[in-house]
């Protein structure tokens, strides 16, 4: 059997400095998805609540995701598997027709994902880990998601009430980004969205690895202050925009991902 890698200098490879074990979080499991909600209900801000009653119809502006909740629980009859629970927290802007007013509001999204996390029974303590640290034999999750693509809104004229919404605890955060309050009550009229959500989600684990190091990471660039310079002087460095005034002989393909394939 050939001789293990241990922490030290390595010389078989002019590149590879040497060995080094790091403590880190390995991937366990990871899963990507393109998810499309539909007809998710939007709890519009108080303020919006006559305009949405008065509008005859209602088209989306845009959608922002402003926060993931995770939550990882063990399978009992699948060892090593776990479950992660994500909500998804989403500011829902529409405009309403006909007065051509905004409105905005809250939608939340429920996922549930299985993914392989191994099993682990160690408890690890440290100088700098709080009094009350978590469960340390149960693996990380981590959600990594872009703002969602409003495809589209409705109305809906049959009053349908929610009690599920009244038993969740809508973080502080979440609630601090709209401009007025929140109305959870039935209405004569509905707002639904469907949204486009792109996410990757993923397991993790504190674990030690024997990695190749090549060097130490010394920057190469310098560090730039601020310019003295006046306003003018600086405007007078910046490339003239040719290509905002004469459209271009072709349309290149677009890298963004709102735009369709």
């Amino acid at each position: 059997m050939a001789d293990r890698v241990v922490p030290g200098p390595v010389s078989n490879d002019d590149c590879i400095k040497e060995a080094v074990c790091i403590d880190t979080r390995k991937i366990m499991d990871s899963c990507r998805d393109k998810d499309c909600v539909e007809e998710l209900r939007v709890y519009p801000t108080v303020n919006s609540v006559p305009l949405i009653q008065s509008a005859f119809s209602v088209r989306p502006r845009c959608a922002e995701l402003l926060q993931c909740e995770v939550s990882v629980k063990e399978i009992c009859l699948n060892r090593g598997y776990y479950t992660v629970d994500v909500t998804y927290f989403y500011k829902v802007t529409g405009e309403v027709f006909p007065s051509n007013q905004t409105v905005t509001g809250l939608a939340v999204f429920d996922k549930r994902v299985m993914l392989f996390g191994s099993e682990g029974s160690v408890k690890s303590f440290s100088s700098n880990a709080t009094v009350n640290s978590a469960d340390n034999s149960m693996p990380y999750a981590v959600v990594d998601a872009v703002d969602p693509i409003a495809l589209h809104m409705t109305l809906s004229d049959t009053a349908v009430s929610d009690p599920g919404i009244e038993q969740r605890d809508i973080p502080e955060a979440i609630l601090s980004h709209f401009d007025d309050e929140l109305s959870f009550a039935s209405a004569e009229k509905t707002l639904y969205v469907t949204l486009g959500q792109f996410s990757i989600i993923r397991l993790l684990r504190t674990t030690q690895l024997l990695i190749p190091a090549y060097d130490y990471c010394l920057p190469e660039k310098e560090c730039v202050g601020a310019s003295e310079d006046d306003p003018c002087t600086m405007f007078g460095r910046i490339r003239f925009p040719v290509e905002e005034f004469f459209p271009p002989d072709a349309v290149e393909e677009c890298d963004e991902y709102k735009s369709l394939v």
